[in-house]
């Protein structure tokens, strides 16, 4: 790409300045990538040293998945307690996720809401249209649970909700089940499912006699909850915010 092709202006900067800040790698190993034709811009690849680009604006994809550039945008994972209103505010002043965000001047989108009493993976966001697409039913982003229920676990249990159980407002389906430990009269089974109907996975278990005894998010798309303890907000990476926008086609 010639240096006509430039994003020019007063806030462009040089793309592996850009790229180093991002977290792609030292401003050297961004050079690198350059040469080896593994970074576009706006949809072109680039292969030549130099080019300057408007960090706020630019679309820069590095081996096919789109890094942040934008300083203005926020991408955070917080690992919601039980007893926790999916609300950024509440009026009957309930423990809320906004107390996890307290203090911060963006203004933040959630994304997967969980009932009050369901714990584990939320993602905040200011970036409206990622936000947005997350949650469309096009998408069918899929997300993982952990569930405790009463043991033993009937053998044909996995296969009635792969199949599809009847609710008030339709019938839903599992994508996965099994069975990840069995003791005495407890159970803890492993489930995706890619719908996002209120409290879907009790209403679930519910309709086959066997109601959900604790349920915690652990997966969004390919954001992980992993060892991040209850009630604590960290930053994505710069690989699970690219892996998001590709997921929904940004």
């Amino acid at each position: 790409m010639s240096e006509h092709s430039d994003q020019t202006g007063d806030t462009a900067v040089r793309l592996q300045k850009v790229m180093a800040a991002a977290g792609v790698g030292s401003r050297r190993a961004c050079e690198v990538l350059i040469d080896q034709g593994r970074v576009e811009v706006d949809g072109k690849k680039v292969r030549e040293q130099g080019m300057r680009v408007d960090p706020e604006t630019a679309v820069i994809k590095v081996d096919g998945l789109r890094i942040t550039t934008s300083t203005s945008l926020t991408y955070l994972a917080l690992n919601k307690p039980e007893g926790v209103v999916s609300t950024l505010s509440d009026p009957e002043g309930r423990p809320n996720i906004g107390d996890y965000v307290f203090g911060r001047k963006e203004r933040l989108f959630y994304v997967g809401r969980l009932d009050v009493e369901t714990e584990g993976l939320l993602l905040l966001t200011n970036d409206g249209e990622l936000a947005h697409r997350l949650t469309h039913p096009s998408y069918e982003v899929e997300k993982t649970y952990m569930a405790e229920i009463e043991a033993p676990v009937p053998r044909d249990l996995g296969r009635r909700l792969k199949d599809g159980v009847d609710l008030e407002d339709g019938p839903a389906r599992l994508d996965s089940f099994r069975v990840v430990s069995s003791h005495a009269n407890r159970a803890m089974v492993e489930l995706t499912i890619h719908e996002g109907r209120n409290r879907i996975v009790r209403r679930m278990f519910e309709a086959v006699d066997r109601p959900v005894q604790r349920l915690v998010r652990t997966q969004m798309g390919p954001v992980r909850l992993g060892p991040q303890k209850v009630g604590v907000v960290r930053a994505l990476t710069s690989r699970e915010v690219g892996e998001l926008y590709a997921l929904v086609g940004m």
